[in-house]
């Protein structure tokens, strides 16, 4: 009996190929390789995508969309500076550590090779997650009375080029070395450092 039909082909193509990223550590992944995971043919893969670069950009938009609207929770649900920003990070870090070929994108690592706008789609997020720290560091002003000691633009450049840092250390380790291995005493300095 053969296997059921998933319901979307499209999902599924995005998921093989996460899963291609994670296994095929450094090597390019080809239409190929990928229709064959997902169980089609290539001229089916590009009815769901007209390109390998508009399957990546689909990796990216989920990559994007999961994480702007779990910071927007998290932004609703909690109101002190601190836990924000402890759980803005918190959430990069678990999010790449559960998805390590989605972790090589995020890195820039699977995209070499890959077109150039694809790797500026990348940092357009990175952008947009710096954006979101710098303003829950400015809003400590109006919520708490307190500031920083050095601009909150600065600060939040800080703290997302950490977060990279331990991605980076992901990839580079095979995934061995988790994002999330020594977070909390590296965030127990940090909080005491920043916040008092």
């Amino acid at each position: 009996m053969p296997a059921p039909r998933s319901t979307n082909r499209k999902e599924d193509i995005l998921q093989a190929l996460a899963a291609m990223l994670q296994s095929n550590n450094g090597q390019r992944i080809t239409t190929a390789a990928l229709a064959e995971k997902v169980g089609v043919s290539e001229a089916a893969l590009y009815r769901h995508f007209p390109s390998k670069a508009r399957m990546f950009e689909g990796l990216i938009e989920f990559i994007e969309d999961t994480l702007l609207s779990r910071i927007n929770v998290i932004l609703d649900e909690h109101k002190d500076t601190a836990s924000r920003t402890e759980l803005i990070l918190q959430l990069i870090l678990v999010f790449a550590e559960r998805n390590p070929g989605i972790c090589r994108i995020l890195t820039g690592d699977a995209l070499q090779g890959e077109q150039e706008r694809l790797q500026e789609r990348v940092a357009q997020l990175f952008e947009k997650l710096e954006t979101q720290l710098k303003q829950c560091l400015r809003e400590r002003k109006l919520r708490e009375g307190k500031g920083f000691n050095i601009d909150e633009g600065e600060l939040a450049n800080l703290l997302l080029a950490t977060v990279e840092g331990k991605l980076s250390q992901f990839v580079r380790s095979g995934f061995t070395r988790l994002p999330t291995q020594h977070w909390a005493n590296q965030w127990g300095l940090l909080q005491q450092t920043l916040f008092g």
